[in-house]
């Protein structure tokens, strides 16, 4: 009995130490101030002890697919998303619930307010946000 009792305390163990690793969030907001957008920004634990990394992608409402992101995290809670194939780069400022930056077009020639803010969804809704990140990975980088 008393086995059965260690080895359920070490699958709780296990499976809450998973969940800690990935942090999932979903940011809504526009781009130009008109543009509405969706942010879904995945922290992921680094396995080498390091400093997390990111997943991402974003995608404008009824206007584009998903479109993914390479994320790099700077000093102070600021990011650099560049799009797949270099089609756009944001640089944002997380601030609280807020991230707030510029989106910057591969030529340099505009520069476009991005606000974003952070929205609560329940665990079933971003499963399906996570999904779709992993789907968009493979599409992105299978051989």
């Amino acid at each position: 009995m008393f086995r059965k009792f260690l080895l359920i305390i070490a699958f709780i163990t296990y499976f809450t130490s998973l969940q800690a690793q990935n942090t999932s969030t979903l940011y809504k907001g526009t781009v130009n101030g008109k543009m509405q957008v969706t942010l879904f920004l995945q922290s992921v634990e680094n396995g080498c002890g390091g400093d997390p990394f990111y997943n991402g992608m974003y995608r404008y409402e009824k206007v584009s697919n998903w479109l993914q992101l390479n994320v790099t995290e700077g000093a102070k809670q600021q990011f650099a998303m560049v799009e797949e194939g270099f089609t756009g780069l944001m640089i944002l400022k997380k601030e609280g619930e807020m991230m707030n930056g510029t989106w910057i077009s591969p030529d340099n020639k505009k520069q476009i307010p991005v606000q974003l803010k952070k929205v609560n969804i329940s665990k079933k809704e971003m499963q399906t946000y996570e999904d779709k990140m992993e789907k968009l990975n493979y599409e992105n980088h299978d051989c």
